[in-house]
């Protein structure tokens, strides 16, 4: 009998590993792939910018103008991923987690179409149009996978299911600097086909996603499809004991009956959520304030400020991506600590212009620094504050709580985006400062207030929170566990 249940569980397990690869390739690997490749062809976009509009006009653009429109095109990426997680809401609602990844590959087709003959065309208008389309699929699917893996994957593999939107961003920032080398897409001439390349992701989650199973807690909770909850489950369990899973699946669908899906301005006016809009608001805008996401959109200027030899930039960049890919597939560590150590390394983190006439190893210096800053945030801020929404919020308030993420962290996004080339310009050494305070905050708001969640069902958490909402009361819900932390108490 054990010979027959262990083959069984092994192809469950690959069906649960298909499900992440599946949601994981067209959701967070296509934001990591479309922040890095920008980075490739800088001098080449900026270059047929400035052609162009001296074909239109008869007068080239002056240097600051090249540099707004080359921000603009960078920053649009993140405009759109705002306008995407607005819409990530109700399509999750409307059209479930599955089909709303499967409907957002809509955005990357056209965003490729129109790079790749933006150069025939001669129109840069093209490439900022695109960028806005693919920052729109970025916003649906960071808001989206994150929602279907948590709600698809057993309470004990939560954890590590949730880590795998990290990896998938890591895999894509590497992918993208890997495809930009100028041996590849990153020449003068290839560029249009590098932007482009988004569409091969959207290709592969389009192929194999409609063969996996939607998510069985939207299928119960949402639809009330019992017969539908009960073969998602079996697909991704097995034909085992399923009776406490699908137990703990009607006490949160009880707990929800005869409410509605919250709205996303709802979320700031219940006292009974304060804790998790705060958590939210806080974590969620200082993983963007700290700056890390925009070094891959601008590595090359800050390597090439810290004194990097030309030819050997891209190598650097690589490294980059490498960084916190490694710490995205073996980092075990805590948020908390997470935060900690990157403020820690913030402060040592200058990208400056060093002296190599009198101090070569400064070039070192600042390279090192530049990555110990990059695996920090992969420790911790990089896979975890990202789910926040899954774990601190039930199923009616789940999708109004992404979309209130998704909304903040492509607003800073986008700010920190536009501004980036301009603080590097008046900042210089000290370009790395106003980032260590928000990591300070950061780190200092995870170890007071931030509860832990490791091991314990959604509606657990709820109660938890609850308690914590309400400390005075005592009636109400009370979690009851051997394990309760100090920042939790605190």
């Amino acid at each position: 009998m054990e010979d027959e249940l262990e083959p069984r569980t092994q192809i469950q397990g690959r069906i649960l590993l298909l499900t992440i690869c599946a949601a994981g390739i067209g959701g967070t690997f296509q934001f990591g792939y479309n922040l890095s490749i920008i980075n490739a062809p800088t001098s080449h976009i900026q270059e047929f910018t400035n052609e162009t509009w001296q074909a239109r006009t008869g007068e080239p653009l002056p240097d600051h103008l090249v540099l707004l429109m080359w921000s603009l095109i960078v920053s649009l990426y993140p405009l759109g991923g705002l306008f995407g997680a607005l819409l990530a809401g109700p399509l999750a609602i409307t059209l479930g987690r599955k089909k709303s990844l499967l409907v957002n590959n809509i955005f990357v087709v056209s965003a490729a179409i129109l790079f790749g003959f933006s150069r025939k065309a001669g129109s840069f208008e093209m490439i900022m149009l695109g960028r806005l389309l693919v920052g729109v699929n970025a916003g649906v699917s960071m808001n989206i996978q994150p929602m279907y893996l948590g709600e698809s994957a057993p309470k004990e593999l939560r954890g590590a299911v949730a880590m795998s939107s990290g990896i998938f961003t890591a895999l894509g920032i590497v992918m993208g600097q890997v495809v930009g080398l100028r041996e590849l897409l990153g020449g003068p001439q290839a560029w249009p086909l590098l932007l482009a390349s988004c569409l091969v992701p959207g290709a592969l989650q389009l192929a194999s996603l409609p063969l996996l199973p939607e998510s069985p807690r939207y299928l119960l909770i949402d639809c009330g499809d019992t017969e539908a909850c009960l073969a998602a489950l079996r697909r991704l369990r097995g034909s085992g004991d399923l009776a406490g899973e699908l137990e703990e699946l009607e006490e949160e669908r009880a707990a929800c009956q005869g409410c509605r899906a919250r709205r996303p301005w709802e979320l700031f006016q219940h006292r009974a959520l304060r804790r998790q809009v705060t958590s939210l608001v806080v974590l969620g805008s200082a993983m963007e304030l700290c700056g890390n996401d925009s070094v891959y959109a601008y590595a090359s200027s800050v390597f090439r400020k810290a004194g990097v030899p030309e030819a050997k930039i891209q190598y650097a960049i690589i490294g980059t991506g490498s960084c916190e890919l490694l710490t995205a597939v073996v980092s075990v560590a805590g948020v908390d600590e997470g935060w900690g150590v990157q403020a820690g390394l913030t402060s040592t983190s200058p990208p400056p212009r060093p002296r190599q006439s009198s101090f070569p190893w400064t070039l070192y210096l600042a390279m090192a620094c530049i990555f110990a800053f990059i695996l920090s945030f992969g420790i911790g801020p990089a896979g975890v504050t990202g789910i926040l929404a899954t774990e601190l919020f039930d199923q009616m308030a789940r999708p109004a709580a992404c979309m209130v993420c998704g909304a903040l962290m492509w607003i800073m996004l986008f700010l920190v985006g536009l501004g980036f080339p301009f603080i590097m310009e008046a900042l210089s050494h000290f370009l790395y400062v106003p980032f260590l305070g928000v990591c300070v905050c950061g780190a200092i708001y995870t170890g007071l207030f931030l509860p832990e969640t490791k091991g314990k069902t959604f509606q657990e958490i709820s109660e938890e929170l609850h308690r914590l909402n309400f400390p005075r009361r005592a009636q109400g819900p009370t979690w009851r566990s051997l394990e309760v932390i100090q920042s939790t108490e605190l």
